[in-house]
């Protein structure tokens, strides 16, 4: 229905007038075309040459809306896995909240700081066996992080230094540094993770990033922060924490990554021979509380074995199987991880020098997400030792090896655990831990009560024999952890 234009007195009736006749003609059947409304919250700006008031069509007065402009400060829609909260699964724990976000820029700051008790009572207060777990009796910072994520207009950056006794202890467990010159366990000891990259908008969006980057073969994280548990079974613990070379991040949608690797070698700053690793991941999260991810790898990672190759599969299914939040049980979730590999020539065939192992964890979250407690552990077998961490007998690293613990084809070694974890979690930012593990191998691995240290120190070059000096390696271990872990 036509409202009726009614004349009221004012100083000057020329618009008002304009606009009844404008009314009058739309209803009469005059075409106009209709002047589109700005977008909201967006001021409309006139144009120097239109007018206040004008019967021409809108068309001919005013430009069309100019389209949305992309954020520059984020990647373009749909985010990978952003349809849902995976936070619950292993290895994604944190918060959305990001405190230190400033224009490009993201920050994160990292602190892991724990007391780890062994019942073997070292007297060198040395632990072995394990890639998270180092000191007995003692406060020790394990990590110490700083950096965050960059991206403007599609130009990706990140860095995360560790200081703390991850700088240490996981240089040590590449053999690959002591091929050639410059000290790459130096260059790189103080970085956890830096690369560069470029965020192609195509499909629900591509990758292409080069440098340090984070593994997940074995599927906990490299920061225990993230993590169910402190120390991971030995699937994990074996397997490698970060690759450096190149990798692809194809999202054909926002559900399915797919992941090809080129990198120097297994968890290696350098190469062992002169070949390359090849490696892919795919990652599948068909609903929220559902997810698949597979890792494969092929290289050549014997140092001075130019003919040994090795494979390896590493797959994983995590599930969320109950959810009411805010209830006092809130949440549930459980994970199965199953490894094989094997390695082959220069002397060894895949029937007698392989990995196989498995680890499976259940999840429980309770008073609204506040308290956590898991439970489960794993297993493998592992003949030639390959890919088991050498006890740090003498100063022993991955590339002097030791003659107190041989890692040769024939050297057998089965090994199992368990961990049961309570969480405290009074915050998204911060996690009290405290953890029991139980530890046992077929063959003695774990420091006992002697320890590994000659008396006096170590003695000579790194892990070699020392007159008189035996360690003292022991089967079995028991030890408790209480940590306190921060994440911005």
């Amino acid at each position: 229905m036509l409202r009726s234009c009614t004349m009221h007195r004012v100083p000057s009736r020329a618009p008002l007038v304009a606009l009844c006749m404008l009314v009058a003609s739309t209803a009469s059947g005059a075409s106009f075309a209709q002047t589109a409304d700005p977008a909201p919250d967006t001021p409309r700006t006139m144009l120097p040459s239109e007018p206040p008031t004008s019967n021409a069509p809108a068309s001919e007065s005013s430009p069309p809306a100019p389209e949305k402009e992309e954020n520059p400060y984020e990647q373009r829609e749909p985010a990978p896995f952003g349809f849902g909260d995976f936070s619950w699964a292993p290895a994604n724990y944190g918060s959305g909240d990001r405190p230190l976000k400033a224009g490009p820029f993201v920050g994160e700051v990292r602190l892991d700081t724990a007391y780890h008790y062994s019942f073997n009572h070292p007297t060198d207060n040395t632990i072995s066996g394990s890639s998270e777990v180092f000191r007995h009796n003692e406060f020790q910072v394990t990590q110490i992080g700083f950096g965050g994520d960059f991206f403007y207009k599609n130009v990706q950056a990140r860095l995360m230094t560790q200081f703390g006794m991850y700088s240490t202890t996981t240089p040590r467990n590449d053999a690959s540094t002591g091929k050639g010159q410059w000290t790459l366990a130096d260059a790189y000891r103080y970085i956890s993770e830096a690369y560069g990259g470029y965020h192609i908008n195509a499909l629900a969006g591509i990758n292409v990033q080069v440098g340090i980057f984070m593994s997940y073969v074995g599927l906990w994280s490299y920061y225990n922060f993230d993590n169910w548990t402190y120390q991971p079974s030995y699937v994990s613990s074996n397997t490698p924490w970060f690759f450096n070379g190149m990798r692809v991040q194809i999202f054909t949608s926002d559900k399915l990554k797919i992941e090809p690797w080129l990198v120097n070698g297994w968890q290696s700053y350098g190469k062992f021979e002169a070949a390359p690793g090849f490696g892919l991941q795919i990652r599948w999260n068909p609903t929220e509380y559902f997810s698949i991810l597979g890792n494969q790898y092929y290289g050549t990672d014997t140092l001075g074995l130019a003919g040994r190759h090795r494979v390896h599969s590493d797959d994983s299914a995590m599930v969320r199987y109950y959810q009411k939040k805010g209830a006092i049980f809130s949440k549930a979730a459980a994970s199965l991880t199953v490894d094989a590999g094997c390695e082959w020539g220069d002397g060894v065939d895949c029937g007698s020098q392989y990995f196989l192992g498995f680890m499976t964890y259940q999840r429980l979250w309770f008073v609204a997400d506040h308290f956590g407690f898991t439970v489960g552990g794993g297993a493998i077998t592992n003949p030639g030792r390959y890919l088991v961490l050498l006890p740090p007998i003498n100063g022993a690293t991955a590339f002097s090896g030791t003659p107190y613990f041989t890692a040769g084809p024939g050297d057998g070694f089965k090994a199992w655990d368990l961990q049961v974890t309570g969480d405290y979690m009074p915050r998204e930012f911060v996690t009290f831990r405290l953890e029991y593990n139980h530890r046992a191998a077929n063959v003695p691995y774990f420091s006992g009560p002697g320890g590994m240290t000659p008396s006096g120190g170590n003695q000579g070059a790194p892990g070699s024999f020392v007159e008189g000096f035996a360690p003292d390696l022991v089967k079995v271990e028991n030890r408790i952890t209480a940590a306190m872990m921060v994440k911005y």
